[in-house]
C-alpha cells in the first residue's frame, strides 16, 4: 500500500520507522533483530537509507591512494526483505548526488518488479565525489528535479525516447521538510517554496528533519498551510541515547537541542541519558497527537531499545 493510503484510510495514529543498512561486510542479523522488534508495533512503512559512493584515501604500499566505494550498499535488498518477509511497505531512499539518472531509472524499474510502490526523493548529502558523466549520462542535481523524473515514469516517459509500450510505474513519493530550514536556504519561508515546488513535480507527502522542540514544527506547520501546501506533512523524530547527540546531532543535522533536554543530558549520569531521551520524546509525541498530527516517524537507525522503551511509556 502506499503511504498516502495509509494516512488516508488510517484510524489511529500511525507511527513508523526508518533503519540505515549495514556497514559494508556487516553482518544482516542485527539489523534483522532490530526489524523483528519495531514490526511488533504493526508500523505502516519502514524507511530503509540510501548511501551514495565516497571518497576516501588509504595508506598502500605504494603510497596514498584515492578510493572510491560505498560505505553502506544494500538497500535495495532489505528493502524486499522488510516488503516479503514481513509484510510491511518499505520506502526505500532514492539520491540524486551519486547516481546518475539512468542508474535511477534502472533502480526504480528493478522496484517496480518487487513491488515496492513507494520512495523517498532526496538530494543526499555531498560525500565529496562526483561521478563522471560519460556517453552522455545525465544527473539531478536537486531533489525537484528527482520528483520530475519519477512523475515522468509514472506517466510512462522513460529517457530513453520512443519506447513502445512503456510500462507507467505507479509510486507514491515522498521529499524531506525541515523545521529549521535547511541549513543552505536563506530563510524558512524561501525554504518551504522549495518544498513546494517539490510537491508540485508531483512529490505526495512530505516527512520532516528531526526537531526536538515542538514549538518548531507547528510553526512549521503553519507556514507550509499558508503557502497553499495540502500534502501530508509527517513530523519526524529522534530519542536522544548518549551525551555525544548534543555535539553530533547539531553538527550533522543541523538542528538545535532545546535548552532544558540538553541541560539534563549533560548533568545526568551516561546510563541516565536513554531515560531522559525516551522520557522528552514520549512528550513531543503525546502533544503532536493531541494536536492532531496523524503520523509520526522516527529515525532509529539500528538501535530498537529506546524505541521499545518509548512505545511501552505512551501504551498506543
Amino acid at each position: 500500500m502506499k503511504v498516502i493510503e495509509h494516512l488516508h484510510k488510517a484510524d489511529k495514529p500511525l507511527i513508523s520507522f526508518e533503519l540505515i543498512p549495514p556497514k559494508r561486510g556487516g553482518d544482516i542479523k542485527g539489523l534483522l533483530s532490530v526489524i523483528d522488534d519495531i514490526s511488533k508495533y504493526d508500523p505502516p512503512f519502514i524507511d530503509i537509507t540510501s548511501h551514495a559512493a565516497e571518497v576516501f584515501y588509504e595508506e598502500t604500499p605504494q603510497g596514498i591512494q584515492r578510493r572510491v566505494k560505498r560505505k553502506r550498499p544494500g538497500t535495495l535488498g532489505i528493502c524486499s526483505l522488510i516488503q516479503n518477509k514481513y509484510n510491511i511497505d518499505a520506502v526505500p531512499h532514492v539520491l540524486c548526488l551519486g547516481f546518475t539518472r539512468e542508474e535511477t531509472e534502472d533502480l526504480l524499474i528493478e522496484l517496480q518488479y518487487l513491488d515496492i510502490e513507494n520512495v523517498l526523493a532526496i538530494r543526499g548529502d555531498d560525500s565529496g565525489y562526483r561521478k563522471r558523466l560519460d556517453h552522455g549520462r545525465t544527473m539531478n542535481e536537486y531533489a525537484v528535479e528527482l520528483v520530475q523524473q519519477i512523475a515522468d515514469m509514472n506517466s510512462g516517459k522513460y529517457l530513453e525516447e520512443g519506447l513502445l509500450d512503456a510500462e507507467p510505474s505507479g509510486f507514491c513519493v515522498g521529499v524531506s521538510g525541515y523545521p529549521e530550514k535547511h541549513f543552505e536556504a536563506p530563510n524558512l519561508k524561501s525554504d518551504i517554496q522549495f518544498m513546494k515546488t517539490k510537491i508540485e513535480a508531483g512529490a505526495d507527502y512530505v516527512v520532516t528533519q528531526m526537531f526536538f522542540d515542538n514549538k518548531v514544527f507547528l510553526n512549521f506547520a503553519e507556514e507550509v498551510a499558508s503557502a497553499e501546501v495540502t500534502a501530508p506533512v509527517i513530523p519526524g523524530l529522534k530519542i536522544l541515547t548518549n551525551k555525544n547527540h548534543l555535539k553530533s546531532i547539531p553538527r550533522n543535522f543541523h538542528v538545535n537541542i532545546p535548552e532544558g533536554l540538553a541541560d539534563e543530558v549533560a548533568a545526568a549520569k551516561p546510563e541516565h541519558v536513554m531515560e531522559i531521551g525516551v522520557n522528552w520524546a514520549a512528550g513531543q509525541v503525546e502533544e503532536l497527537l493531541n494536536k492532531g498530527v496523524p503520523a509520526v516517524h522516527f529515525y532509529i537507525m539500528q538501535n530498537s531499545k529506546p524505541v521499545k522503551m518509548l512505545m511501552d511509556k505512551l501504551n498506543l
